[in-house]
């Protein structure tokens, strides 16, 4: 754990100084949400995605409306207490912890972003709630994530938990094994814990698919636009929750949607899944 991570969480980094030129998934994602914490280099990376695939935004919004719909429902319906959202992003509307603890205060989330002002904005959003944690870490490496003390000092592992890896295995590379990784995950929580994952997919082929996938690569160094059989696999010995693995705005929604045929709802997937 650096030395930022035992920084009392009055003393956090100010965003100036946490700006080292490099643009992030989670600032990127931010631009797509409208937000204020983010670079020129982050709307610069953003503008390029966008000129690809103008539904990004509306592909963002769609993926942020799902995470409030997945996590309200395991709250109040499947009684989950225990959050690890992973790939966090920035704080935005509609956060994780605000949704599971206006069903159940007393319900714990973890968040972990490998973005260090994510560690930032989190402190001091969150300094006041006891039951929520910011932690930087990489995801690439599930075990150190498991194990950090700020993880393990709010979740038990012995009582389920949901795992939520929302939009953000399309930024792990295939040589950097994202079904091993979610496989270490499923391993490590017990039976009636829950997996929440979305993910950039393949419409056919596509050239708007292949292209934003190379401007990701190129600009953001990560990117990975998957074929639905291979985001399956992440959902692998778990039992899925109906509808199953569907375009985001089709999981359950809270209004009709008139046209399932669009980019904007197709072109990212995801489900929900019980470990048995």
């Amino acid at each position: 754990m650096s030395a930022a991570d035992n920084a009392p969480d009055r003393k956090a980094p100010t965003i100036v100084q946490l700006d080292n030129g490099e643009p992030t998934a989670a600032r990127v994602y931010d631009v797509m949400l409208n937000g204020k914490d983010n670079y020129a280099i982050d709307r610069q990376v953003a503008e390029a995605s966008l000129a690809v695939m103008p539904e990004l935004k509306e592909i963002a919004l769609h993926n942020r409306a799902i995470l409030r719909r997945v996590v309200r429902h395991l709250a109040e319906e499947e009684g989950i207490t225990q959050f690890l959202d992973l790939g966090s992003g920035l704080p935005t509307v509609g956060n994780t912890h605000e949704i599971a603890q206006a069903a159940n205060p007393d319900a714990k989330v973890v968040y972990v972003d490998i973005d260090p002002i994510v560690l930032a904005h989190g402190r001091a959003l969150l300094e006041d709630n006891a039951n929520t944690k910011v932690v930087t870490a990489d995801i690439r490496k599930p075990r150190d994530v498991l194990e950090h003390p700020d993880v393990t000092a709010l979740i038990d592992f012995g009582k389920p938990v949901c795992v939520m890896l929302v939009g953000i295995l399309h930024h792990i590379l295939d040589e950097e094994d994202p079904e091993g990784i979610v496989a270490t995950l499923r391993d490590a929580v017990p039976s009636g814990s829950y997996f929440f994952i979305t993910n950039f997919t393949r419409l056919g082929d596509s050239p708007e698919s292949e292209e934003l996938e190379r401007v990701l690569l190129s600009q953001l160094g990560t990117g990975r636009v998957r074929t639905p059989t291979e985001l399956a696999r992440y959902f692998d010995g778990l039992d899925l929750l109906p509808p199953g693995i569907v375009p985001l705005p089709l999981w359950r929604p809270d209004e009709v949607i008139t046209d399932a045929t669009t980019i904007g709802v197709r072109f990212m997937t995801g489900g929900v899944a019980r470990k048995p």
